[in-house]
């Protein structure tokens, strides 16, 4: 999957697991805040899926940034690992939920042949995330025994984050990257390089 790719993406994606995977940490210390807070108005199922979205959103950058098959599986991997390491609370388990939701992004990719990484499709990959996160959450967080209309509620409050805090602020994270000009020796960069020469010639 990586023979092709060159040291440096290979770095800026182990790079961007770190940094992320301690992003993803203080996210779910936050996100037991948020449940505390929901939980007297009968929310509390709602304290997670509502920034469930930010869990994907190195597989989107990093795809976004790196345009190769595998970057966003591999990222998502190194994130989930990095947090087990720093002792987050889920454990060892959190490395399938990682393969899993970056397979889920992976998907939306493969699926243009990754040729595609405009908007909508980097909104659909973080949709797709969710999906799949989701249905491994049915298994594991026992989903079937809430009411079928909180599942769904659920499952729809997720979809949306992941759409909005995957696809859409990790293009706009990975934009605003590119505007410094440190991602120039990247295809993000390179394509922003084209743009610039197109509209001055």
């Amino acid at each position: 999957m990586l023979n092709s790719w060159k040291l440096k993406e290979i770095v800026l994606m182990s790079l961007l697991g770190v940094v992320f995977a301690v992003i993803y940490l203080m996210f779910y210390f936050f996100g037991m805040g948020l449940t505390n807070v929901l939980t007297p108005f009968g929310l509390a199922p709602f304290g997670y899926e509502i920034i469930f979205g930010i869990w994907f959103i190195v597989s989107i950058v990093a795809a976004y940034i790196i345009r190769k098959p595998g970057a966003a599986l591999v990222s998502e991997t190194i994130a989930a690992t990095v947090q087990v390491l720093l002792g987050s609370p889920a454990g060892p388990r959190l490395i399938i939920s990682g393969i899993i939701q970056g397979l889920g992004a992976e998907v939306a990719f493969a699926a243009t042949r990754w040729k595609n990484y405009t908007l909508s499709v980097l909104v659909l990959a973080g949709v797709s995330a969710a999906v799949f996160s989701f249905v491994w959450g049915w298994f594991i967080s026992g989903f079937a025994a809430l009411s079928p209309g909180l599942v769904v509620a659920m499952f729809i409050v997720r979809c949306l984050s992941g759409a909005l805090l995957a696809g859409l602020l990790g293009k706009y994270v990975s934009d605003q990257l590119a505007n410094t000009g440190v991602l120039r020796g990247y295809a993000l960069g390179k394509e922003r390089q084209n743009k610039r020469e197109k509209k001055s010639a």
